[in-house]
């Protein structure tokens, strides 16, 4: 049977770019994200038992051009002037380091940074706190179910990071990107 490597740490970025072509804006937020030298690998919401969290600093440090880098990435695009867009990466880690976290991505319109970035939270906190059989009612407010989950002791914490923007005046596009990129031990 084939194994395949299990990350060691991840780090947050996120990062707004502005061109008259989409792939170039694409680009110029891969840019302000400090992640455009890396073959981006999407994969999906599984935080793995055990991986830490650094900075993106210190991430980037680990990281050499052209690499395949996997990450889970949320990515919107408008050329629409005025239009309010959003990507958010949202993490719930439990307090048992032996289990799984998990890490959501949403993005689309209309919503501010902030409604964004908890809604990306409370996805992934969800998901975590189901999995973790934390009774709660998905229809009270993210407030009210984080206390909830908090109070359960089961997880230790969720967070999340977001990039949002206006599309541009001129109508050039705007594309605002955010992801949690995972590294790898060496060997």
């Amino acid at each position: 049977m084939t194994t395949f490597p299990m990350p060691a740490a991840f780090f947050l970025t996120q990062g707004v770019g502005i061109h008259r072509d989409r792939l170039t804006a694409f680009e110029l937020a891969l840019r302000e994200a400090d992640i455009e030298q890396q073959n981006l690998v999407g994969v999906s919401s599984i935080l793995a038992p055990g991986c830490q969290m650094i900075g993106r600093e210190t991430g980037n440090t680990m990281l050499n051009p052209g690499e395949i880098t996997f990450c889970v990435m949320a990515r919107t695009e408008t050329d629409e002037p005025g239009r309010r867009i959003h990507s958010s990466i949202g993490l719930a880690r439990p307090t048992d380091p032996k289990m799984y976290g998990y890490i959501s991505e949403h993005h689309g319109y209309g919503k501010t940074a902030n409604e964004s970035g908890e809604y990306a939270e409370d996805l992934a906190a969800t998901m975590l706190a189901s999995t973790l059989g934390i009774e709660f009612n998905p229809d009270a407010a993210w407030d009210e179910r984080k206390r909830v989950y908090q109070m359960s002791h089961l997880i230790v914490d969720s967070l999340s990071m977001t990039a949002a923007s206006e599309g541009d005046s001129a109508g050039r596009w705007t594309c605002a990107v955010a992801a949690a990129v995972f590294l790898f031990r060496n060997g």
